[in-house]
């Protein structure tokens, strides 16, 4: 799929996006609109995957530790054919499945629960291992809040070490966490050097610009060891007044908000 097509593709998962945490009138926006055009990419380009057979032994799997940008993961499965988009809007409704963290197969795709930050690396981790000499691709997909945690290193340090070579960690590095900026309540850096200390191949890009997205994948395949991509994206990508705020890591937007974002993303030219 040519890049333009997934740029079209991203754009309008941001826009079910924020429509669905405006009908629950809850949910984490800015993380879930940063990363769109990563889960564009991965869903319907890289990642081995069938949404008629969701749960095929051969599939890739991708695990998403940052748990509360479920919105997004739940808005790209849905495009991509899992389920029905009308179950968007029932996000964090008591009786549906679309809660504000993702269940264990609570819907077809869902390969993790997640909500405790810093977990999710460890499943992924224990799943690539187990599925190295049968060739999966794991992905893994963690915010750099979860950074501040001990399990998330001891995860990277075990991943190093056992060169599991089918295992792609991704991280938000969005700078924004639900209390402050990175910088201000946990600064990270240099967070690239102190990746490789762990031997980990470590690429640093763009995770809004989807030729960076793709060039970084494609460099990972020729690889043998784990490899972490550090995607510098931007928090509420896409609409202006969210973007770099994180006053919008766990907000809902208004109805004249959602007017007014949805305006300007349908405005973007890709």
């Amino acid at each position: 799929m040519p890049k333009e097509k997934l740029e079209v593709i991203a754009n309008k998962i941001r826009q079910f996006v924020l429509v669905s945490i405006a009908s629950a009138k809850s949910g984490h926006t800015a993380g879930s609109l940063g990363m769109a055009d990563i889960f564009a990419f991965l869903y319907f380009k890289y990642l081995k995957i069938s949404a008629k057979d969701p749960w095929n032994e051969k599939r890739d799997r991708l695990f998403v530790s940052n748990g509360h940008i479920a919105p997004l993961w739940y808005t790209t499965l849905a495009l991509r054919g899992y389920f029905d988009t009308k179950k968007l809007s029932t996000l964090r409704d008591i009786k549906s499945k679309l809660q504000g963290h993702p269940h264990y197969k609570g819907l077809p795709g869902i390969e993790n629960s997640s909500g405790p930050l810093g977990q999710g690396i460890s499943q992924a981790v224990g799943s690539a291992l187990a599925l190295r000499k049968k060739g999966n691709r794991v992905v893994c997909i963690i915010s750099d809040g979860e950074l501040n945690e001990g399990q998330t290193w001891e995860a990277l340090m075990f991943a190093g070490n056992k060169r599991l070579t089918n295992l792609t960690i991704v991280i938000d590095r969005n700078n924004i966490q639900i209390s402050g900026n990175t910088n201000e309540v946990m600064p990270l850096e240099p967070l690239k050097d102190k990746l490789e200390s762990f031997n980990l191949v470590t690429f640093e890009i763009d995770g809004n610009a989807m030729y960076e997205i793709e060039e970084a994948f494609l460099k990972r395949e020729l690889i043998d060891k784990t490899v972490v991509i550090i995607a510098d994206t931007i928090a509420g990508k896409g609409v202006s007044f969210m973007e770099n705020d994180y006053e919008w890591h766990g907000k809902a937007p208004n109805a004249e908000e959602v007017r007014l974002a949805l305006n300007e993303l349908r405005n973007v030219k890709v």
